[in-house]
């Protein structure tokens, strides 16, 4: 698959073109997550180029896939054709669609979090669940590069999450980070209940294929740390949660 170059990378991020131990270890998650559901109604709500409509289609479900821009969209088509090009604050399915949402890395690029978010759960079945995946902000390191000067440098830059919110959002304007308070404030009055939520850390895949076995020791080591308190300085939250009415 050749690589398509946004010129809105820096607003939508870049999604999954290669499937690696990363990726595979996250649809392990969401499996768990999905249980049953994954044999009914699956929208993937900013899929990207596709990988995750791919690796879903291979157990039992209708898996649509949603994704903002076209270019992206198309190669998506590879895998699907039950593929939408749309924002995610106006979701173009009737209520009580899905089964299963999963908006992995997305949620911190839309326009109004609230109502992307509000369109989720509109669109979700009751008892279907969504899986949300974000950064987190206290992970040491912004990984959608900032702002300085009015031009973008592209990069993990330290220490950016942790200044106050006024501070941070003028560097970084074109991506948000949560903490686990800012998520629950987003969930605030929802008819949902959370079924699990934590931090992962990343599974430096990059790193492994240039320093093999110092890779594969820090994957160890920092996912070991999901055990444990640290787990708050991890890459993403992961979250899983039910509609109940």
């Amino acid at each position: 698959m050749n690589k398509v170059v946004s010129d809105k990378a820096a607003l939508r991020g870049e999604p999954s073109y290669i499937w690696r131990a990363g990726q595979q270890r996250r649809l392990e998650m969401i499996l768990h997550a999905a249980g049953e559901r994954m044999r009914g109604n699956v929208l993937d709500n900013g899929c990207g180029v596709g990988m995750y409509v791919q690796h879903l289609q291979a157990f039992g479900g209708r898996v649509f896939g949603l994704e903002y821009e076209f270019d992206r969209l198309l190669l998506a088509h590879d895998y699907s054709d039950l593929l939408a090009c749309a924002a995610g604050e106006h979701l173009p399915y009737p209520a009580d669609s899905f089964d299963l949402i999963l908006s992995h890395e997305v949620l911190e690029h839309v326009a109004d979090d609230r109502q992307a978010l509000l369109e989720i759960v509109r669109t979700l079945k009751a008892g279907g669940r969504l899986v949300l995946l974000v950064p987190n902000r206290g992970y040491p390191f912004e990984t959608h590069g900032i702002y300085w000067r009015g031009k973008y440098h592209f990069g993990n830059i330290p220490l950016v999450n942790y200044l106050p919110y006024r501070w941070r959002n003028r560097l970084v304007p074109h991506v948000r980070v949560y903490s686990r308070a800012d998520l629950r404030c987003l969930f605030a009055g929802l008819p949902l209940r959370v079924v699990e939520q934590t931090v992962l850390f990343g599974a430096y895949d990059n790193i492994i294929a240039r320093f093999k076995f110092l890779g594969k020791f820090m994957r160890w080591f920092l996912q070991a740390l999901e055990k444990t308190p640290l787990r708050g300085l991890g890459l993403s939250h992961f979250w899983v949660v039910e509609k109940t009415k």
